[in-house]
């Protein structure tokens, strides 16, 4: 697959403010382990390669456990997201889903319960962002770098 277009060069303006909304989410107050988490999860849902990659990698640098990074897509059922969490995911999922959800009053209820107005709207930005990083990253085919971190896996005869 090709890049389709290299947004920061076509359209330099459109890129700075959509870069100074992530800038504001990474220093609004909400943990970067739940800001990652919810990126990760809203970016399994989009399908989106070039984030998958990058959070993957920031949530290990910044000492997110393998377990909780593999387990994500399965969030419901481990016991390793605390409550906080779990209620972003849950609204990350029923925004980022939004044509079919419409964000229902159980999800916002739930969510309510864990954060301030103030971190609810952020974390509601936060999760606007991330759909808008997937839609730039798949629409324009962005590229992730692809190098031999790990040895290919071996077909079995």
């Amino acid at each position: 697959m090709q890049a389709r277009i290299n947004a920061p060069k076509a359209a330099p303006g459109a890129y700075q403010a959509v870069v100074g909304v992530e800038t504001y989410i990474r220093g609004c107050g909400l943990e970067m382990s739940l800001i990652e988490l919810v990126k990760m999860r809203a970016s399994q849902i989009n399908g989106c390669a070039y984030c998958l990659d990058m959070h993957s990698k920031d949530m290990r640098k910044d000492g997110e456990t393998e377990q909780r990074i593999y387990l994500l897509n399965a969030w419901r059922e481990p016991p390793v997201y605390s409550p906080r969490e779990r209620a972003a995911l849950a609204w990350a999922e029923a925004l980022t889903l939004i044509a079919e959800t419409h964000a229902p009053d159980d999800v916002f209820a739930e969510v309510r319960q864990h954060f301030k107005d103030d971190e609810l709207t952020n974390l509601t930005v936060l999760i606007g962002l991330i759909n808008l990083w997937n839609r730039l990253a798949i629409g324009l085919r962005s590229q992730h770098p692809v190098g031999a971190e790990a040895p290919a896996l071996k077909k079995s005869a």
